[in-house]
């Protein structure tokens, strides 16, 4: 068992670490020299200690090396639900110097094999329930069992039982690929050039703002191969906070979780914040200092009930998969400012640049464009995005208020013209989602022969609403331009979405 060492003493111990570089590796390693009996997560087969998991990682880490065979094919792949297996996997492959892949759980077999293809993969863990996906797909990777129902004697359990580890001395550093989060076709690898100078200043911006402290239990509700799930797992890791992870989310779940564990943190995605308040006979949860939302858009009506319902504990990030945390917004934000997702954290350059390349002045919309903090550094398939001025495009389409809070109007690519209208379907859905008869909105853009374009809204009513096509409609003409009434209203069951809260390109009926 490790026994806690002074900061100096700890300092000289984590030198032979600092080979692996700025990967999630050398966080556990930190926090296992710093808190090695704390609890480092707990998931549905208990809990685990900071000792406990950099041992198992760093005996994975050998196991998995002897596993690594062709030279080109040398990423490792990670298709996990969020649980213990998924962290260790993480740890162990940043370990290696081998570049790490978080796969998407919702991907069909098609695209696990293109992506798989593309990136090089050569060594998979997976959970026993994606084994028929991962044979439909075809990918040549060796295979390691993540989470298993029984014993397998290629599972993570297995391997760390029967490998003792050895000092690992990796020739590079690895990269984490984390996928874009797309509704259709093949997502693209985002890779980054990750530095401590560059990390420390998004850091700071993080403690000032989020009120999570070393030590308070953090609830991750959002996939960790997601941007927010992974951003908080190795924040989690790093300050020493114990992660409660649930393979499936679960909102009466996540509840339970909050007070049972005395959780100070929940992450969550804005359609986890609305079934959380759709939980009848919700529990108090005194001890939730933070819920920190992002992944998409944060509706102002949401932002507002949340809040009524939990207290001023609400902050939004805001950032994208290329180009990591761009802004914050705390509790005080969204209470003065509904809809917006902050201020730029501390020296992170944004700015809304008009198409000629000019800086917008203050509600005047424009693509935003951010600088500093993760530098970018393109697709993994090729390409990139658009640079200008040195500031990265983010594809979303966006204004400054008086007060130098940034708000997203939609992305570039779902603006629409209609009667040579520029329309952003995000504002009427911010809208018709107020209506209390109204539970979920998609508003997006059809093709039209006499307009070019118009608006169609999907809606899923209230329970026990009866609420008409006219009715929304009028609501709408009520509140904004005649032009901005969709022409199509659709009642649905149902919004179709991904397992990160995005509606999915058709929802069905």
């Amino acid at each position: 068992m490790l026994a806690p060492v002074r900061p100096d003493r700890a300092a000289r111990l984590l030198f032979p670490y600092v080979r692996f570089g700025p990967v999630p590796a050398t966080l556990g390693a930190m926090s296992a020299l710093r808190f090695p009996g704390r609890t480092a997560l707990i998931d549905e087969r208990g809990a685990l200690s900071y000792a406990g998991l950099e041992r198992r990682a760093a005996s994975l880490a050998t196991a998995l090396r002897a596993r690594s065979g062709d030279p080109a094919r040398d990423r490792i792949g990670i298709l996990c639900r969020n649980h213990r297996g998924f962290v260790e996997a993480v740890l162990a492959a940043s370990r290696l110097g081998n570049d790490v892949v978080l796969l998407n759980t919702d991907f069909s077999a098609s695209q696990l094999g293109r992506v798989a293809d593309r990136e090089g993969i050569g060594l998979l863990v997976h959970d026993e329930e994606f084994g028929a996906l991962v044979d439909e797909s075809g990918a040549p990777v060796r295979r390691v069992l993540a989470w298993t129902e029984g014993g397998h004697p290629e599972s993570i359990d297995a391997l760390v039982t029967a490998t003792a580890p050895v000092p690992l001395s990796p020739a590079r550093t690895s990269r984490v690929i984390v996928m874009t989060s797309g509704t259709t076709g093949t997502p693209k690898g985002a890779r980054h050039d990750v530095s401590l100078g560059a990390l420390l200043p998004v850091a700071l911006s993080h403690l000032m703002r989020v009120p999570v402290r070393s030590g308070g239990p953090i609830v991750i509700a959002p996939p960790l191969f997601h941007i927010l799930g992974f951003a908080y797992t190795a924040v989690g890791l790093g300050m020493g906070m114990p992660l409660v992870l649930s393979r499936r989310f679960d909102a009466a779940g996540t509840l339970r979780a909050i007070t049972r564990h005395d959780a100070e943190a929940l992450v969550a995605v804005p359609v986890m914040l609305q079934r959380v308040l759709d939980v009848p006979d919700r529990p108090r949860t005194p001890s939730l200092r933070a819920v920190v939302c992002g992944g998409s858009a944060l509706h102002p009506h949401l932002s507002e009930a949340f809040m009524d319902a939990f207290g001023d504990v609400l902050v939004n990030v805001y950032g994208a998969t290329e180009t990591g945390w761009a802004t914050i917004a705390t509790p005080g934000d969204l209470r003065e400012a509904p809809g917006t997702v902050g201020r730029p954290s501390y020296r992170l350059t944004v700015r809304v640049l008009g198409e000629d390349g000019r800086t917008l002045p203050p509600g005047e919309t424009g693509e935003v464009h951010t600088g500093g903090g993760l530098r970018f550094a393109g697709y993994t398939g090729g390409g990139g995005t658009t640079v200008r001025h040195g500031l990265t495009g983010t594809g979303d389409l966006g204004h400054f208020d008086a007060a130098g809070r940034l708000f997203i109007d939609g992305r570039a690519d779902d603006m629409i013209v209609s009667g040579g209208e520029n329309v952003f379907p995000g504002e009427v859905e911010n809208l018709l989602g107020g209506h209390p008869d109204v539970a979920e909105v998609s508003v997006t853009g059809v093709d039209d022969e006499r307009f070019g374009q118009r608006l169609a809204a999907s809606v899923v009513r209230v329970p026990g609403s009866r609420v008409g096509e006219d009715d929304l409609k009028e609501y709408v003409r009520r509140h904004l331009a005649r032009y901005k009434v969709p022409r199509d209203v659709r009642f649905v069951g149902e919004l179709p979405r991904t397992s990160t809260g995005k509606v999915r390109a058709a929802p069905r009926g």
